[in-house]
């Protein structure tokens, strides 16, 4: 579109160039010269026209993709191996090399047609009058209407991106996302063989984090919320029909006070206490989608859930039912969960997450620190607030980027808008120039000329304007018919 754009700016300005060269054209008509002649003096100014722009542009694209490869995080490109063979190569420059022929037969095109439509002799006569130009000019005002009508379209796709890009960041998380820190923690094996080892461990975090001033509570998670469907398990239900389907659903490690730090909602039940460790039954907690996937009509506390083999061991008894808490991207529908108590399944990596009564970015290095003390050879990574990580997520980037680079092709689409409606414009003006001069010997005022020239501008931008609004209200019809004949059938079932 912004191409389209371009290319009927350049015509139209070449449109209202070549009325100023009639009597140029006519006398070099009479003197000899051939329509082909002067056909290919225009494609010589169109070619030049093309090739600068063409060459400017391939520089300045060559950059761009440079720059945007450069700006995906080390971590996020590592999963998008296209990144790779992104750039300017001979495929690129033979398809805008192919892309800029075509805009040389237009913009030859444009001023070459001008010429057959008169034979010499009318040329010459209409090299004195305005009526004429006027004529043309109305038809390069028509085209200035179709920019600015095409920059509409894609001022207002760029702001349905930025609004969809808003509405993601803002999606359903079902847990306050503010005030949360978030660190990485990774114990060597080598040094916590054993499970004890490893409760030990996860208490001491928990009781010196939870003792450092303006945190408020303290959680552990195999796996922090916006992260990904994944880390999953394939359960079956013990009392319930199994045809070998799978059962895939989310698998996460939890310390007692995690959803209280998440300020997750408990729908039903109870939430793990600090009784439920490795000595006790084995239990768990599922989100409401798995409620309402598998148990629908039904109270799902005192079920009990296993593996495909239903081995004694992985059998779990659901105490409690929380909130749909969002694991995956922010662009995917919430899977079922299960949770199970950390202090029952031990892992040597974790994350750390604590609410704070205060900032919680300028919490984070001293949670490293205090990490640090407890153990030296504890790894800490990928430090970071909830907020920022849910906007570091790939899903929320690769969104952000396509809303800044639809922004940037409507903001330079109104750039070429303007410069032809300021030349259509001028091109008025300087035709009448005459009209303009009688008006005021007449007594005319500056204000009333003023607005005389700009009703013309305004003329321009309200067309503009009223053919995007047209497509939207045909659009907006046909989905209200649509709805009107669905709500029907739905009455008559």
């Amino acid at each position: 579109m912004l191409l389209l754009i371009a290319c009927v700016n350049v015509a139209s300005l070449l449109l209202v160039c070549s009325e100023s060269r009639r009597h140029e054209v006519a006398v070099r008509s009479a003197l000899g010269a051939t329509p082909a002649r002067l056909t290919g003096q225009f494609v010589t100014e169109g070619l030049l026209l093309t090739v600068l722009g063409s060459i400017a542009g391939m520089f300045v694209a060559a950059g761009l993709m440079r720059l945007l490869t450069r700006i995906v995080p080390k971590d996020m490109a590592a999963g998008m191996p296209f990144l790779g063979i992104v750039g300017f190569d001979a495929r690129t420059a033979a398809f805008a090399a192919g892309i800029a022929l075509l805009a040389t037969l237009l913009l030859a095109t444009t001023p070459a047609l001008r010429l057959g439509f008169q034979d010499l002799r009318e040329r010459l006569v209409a090299a004195g009058r305005s009526s004429d130009g006027r004529f043309w000019s109305h038809i390069g005002a028509n085209l200035v209407a179709v920019e600015l009508a095409i920059a509409v379209m894609l001022l207002a796709g760029a702001g349905l991106l930025g609004k969809s890009f808003y509405r993601l960041l803002h999606a359903p998380m079902n847990f306050d996302t503010s005030r949360l820190a978030t660190l990485q923690i990774e114990a060597p094996e080598n040094f916590y063989k054993k499970d004890e080892q490893l409760v030990a461990l996860d208490r001491e975090l928990i009781r010196r984090v939870s003792a450092l001033p303006g945190v408020q509570s303290v959680g552990l998670v195999s796996d922090p919320p916006v992260t990904c469907n994944c880390d999953t398990d394939w359960i079956r239900f013990v009392g319930k029909p199994f045809h070998g389907e799978h059962n895939e659903v989310n698998q996460r490690y939890v310390t007692p006070s995690y959803f209280a730090t998440l300020k997750a909602s408990l729908v039903r039940g109870r939430l793990f206490t600090d009784a439920d460790n490795a000595s006790r039954p084995n239990v768990i907690l599922i989100n409401q989608g798995l409620a309402r996937k598998y148990f629908p009509g039904e109270d799902p506390i005192g079920k009990k859930v296993g593996n495909d083999d239903l081995a004694p061991d992985s059998i779990r008894e659901i105490i409690g039912v929380v909130g749909d808490v969002r694991e995956g991207a922010l662009d995917v529908d919430i899977w079922p969960a299960e949770y199970q108590p950390l202090f029952q399944s031990q892992d040597s990596d974790f994350t750390l997450v604590v609410r704070a009564s205060g900032d919680e970015a300028a919490l984070l290095p001293t949670l490293v620190k205090t990490v640090h003390q407890i153990d030296p050879n504890l790894r800490v990574l990928d430090e970071q607030t909830m907020t920022t990580r849910i906007a570091a997520t790939q899903t929320a980037r690769l969104h952000r980027c396509s809303t800044w680079l639809v922004g940037g092709f409507a903001a330079t689409a109104l750039v070429p808008g303007v410069v032809g409606l300021y030349g259509v414009i001028a091109y008025s003006v300087s035709q009448r120039t005459r009209e303009i001069g009688i008006r005021m010997a007449l007594g005319a005022q500056r204000p009333s000329v003023y607005t005389l020239i700009m009703r013309q501008a305004g003329w321009l931008t309200a067309t503009g304007l009223v053919i995007v609004w047209s497509a939207r209200w045909e659009h907006r019809c046909s989905y209200a018919i649509c709805c009107s004949e669905c709500r029907r059938g739905m009455r008559r079932r």
